[in-house]
């Protein structure tokens, strides 16, 4: 009766784990999902990188403010160490101002400029954002991928001890040798060891993880211990890599350039400016005369004549060439991205298919682990099979966490390579 008892609590703790870990389990993902979008909204509020893209970005709007500016007025005073005489009088000294002005539209040009190159910084945060939130989902899985495969290992670890309540059993009765009990115990050290391995690949990925999220490197993170795929993939399209932050800035950097352009005609144009000068005038004394000492007020208009324009054509021609430059940098990213979604695309098939025929080979492993069992009843129980069967067991639970993970780590991916907002 023991026995039975023991090939019984054999049979439903390794069957348990098939089912948790295959089930669409619709409430667990759906935490699971708040519980990392809550981490990503933590990183990208608290993430120093993230930070400096938004200084970066105001001092580019601080920017748009500059540009509203005009030449300064220029002042000059003079004094006549030797007097000139008028017919009025003498000059005393000269007081003049004057102030240029820029063309018309070139003030505008220049805010419009300054303000295109917020707008490219802005994109810059947006795909800051978006990489950082990849990360942070990588790291996430990567860390559900070691506490899954460490519950594994602490199941099997009992499923192991159990067996060896049974070979010492066995022993005793003369329907097994030591060498069983040994060859079972050997097994546990391994999976010991690799647990505690796994313990501390997880306290690197916990502190960087951590690193993320900008917290102290030993804070606790939270995570599923199962996940199950979908019974149907999330629709995208290749049209939504158009719409990618990482094409977007070039778009807006070209339209920078466009601006800078504009600006350069503005500022080819010439310049006017208007001034005063004022000479004070001494009154004569040896004789009196009609406006005797009468001061002297001189408005100016001057104009500045572009001659030598060779500047402005040659920055016409470089925003020329930059802008061809910035066309053939978009296609290329373009490719890059279109072959990242290819292969993340594949790669979460090929995760699907592994799921699915990795659960198939578990559930026929435990099939062949009841039989195992059942024959113990009879006496006819084979410990070194038990332990292939065992071994198997591990192998295809380890391969369906990390053909989950896998799974959801390239959904991350082509979500962030297509995701419109």
């Amino acid at each position: 009766m023991q026995h039975q008892v023991s090939s019984v609590q054999v049979s439903a703790s390794s069957f348990q784990f098939l089912i948790t870990l295959t089930l669409a389990l619709v409430a667990q993902n759906f935490a699971s999902a708040q519980s990392l979008e809550s981490y990503i909204e933590e990183a990208t509020a608290s993430n120093p990188e993230i930070q400096a893209f938004e200084l970066r970005y105001n001092i580019a709007e601080e920017k748009v403010n500059e540009a509203n500016w005009i030449p300064n007025t220029e002042v000059s005073a003079g004094y006549f160490l030797s007097e000139t005489e008028t017919r009025v009088g003498a000059q005393r000294a000269r007081i003049g101002f004057k102030q240029m002005l820029p063309w018309f539209g070139t003030i505008s040009a220049r805010e419009n400029y300054a303000s295109s190159m917020a707008e490219a910084e802005f994109v810059e945060i947006t795909i800051a954002k978006r990489k950082l939130g990849l990360s942070v989902a990588e790291t996430y899985y990567k860390l559900y991928e070691i506490r899954a495969k460490q519950i594994v290992l602490v199941e099997n670890i009992q499923l192991l001890e159990t067996y060896e309540r049974l070979a010492l059993t066995s022993v005793e009765v003369g329907k097994a040798s030591a060498v069983d009990v040994l060859r079972l115990q050997i097994r546990q050290n391994e999976l010991v060891q690799d647990k505690k391995v796994l313990e501390q690949q997880a306290f690197g990925i916990q502190a960087a993880f951590n690193s993320l999220l900008n917290r102290d490197h030993d804070v606790p993170i939270e995570t599923v211990t199962e996940l199950a795929l979908p019974e149907e993939e999330t629709a995208f399209s290749y049209d939504g890599l158009s719409l990618n932050p990482e094409l977007l800035k070039y778009d807006k950097l070209y339209e920078s350039v466009a601006q800078s352009e504009l600006l350069n005609q503005r500022e080819s144009a010439p310049m006017i400016g208007f001034g005063l000068d004022y000479l004070p005038v001494s009154k004569r004394t040896d004789m009196d005369l009609f406006e005797n000492g009468k001061d002297i007020v001189m408005p100016m208009v001057s104009v500045t004549i572009p001659i030598f324009n060779n500047r402005y054509k040659s920055i016409s021609k470089q925003n020329e060439l930059r802008q061809q430059e910035i066309e053939t940098q978009k296609d290329q990213r373009l490719n890059v991205l279109e072959s990242a979604l290819a292969k993340a695309i594949s790669q979460r098939n090929q995760a699907r298919i592994k799921f699915e025929i990795q659960t198939k080979n578990l559930k026929q492993a435990q099939d062949a682990e009841e039989i195992l069992i059942k024959n113990y009843e009879t006496g006819t129980i084979d410990f070194n099979d038990v332990l292939d069967i065992q071994e198997l067991q591990v192998k295809f639970q380890m391969n369906l966490i990390e053909a989950a993970q896998m799974y959801y780590v390239q959904s991350a991916l082509i979500n962030y390579l297509t995701k419109q907002t």
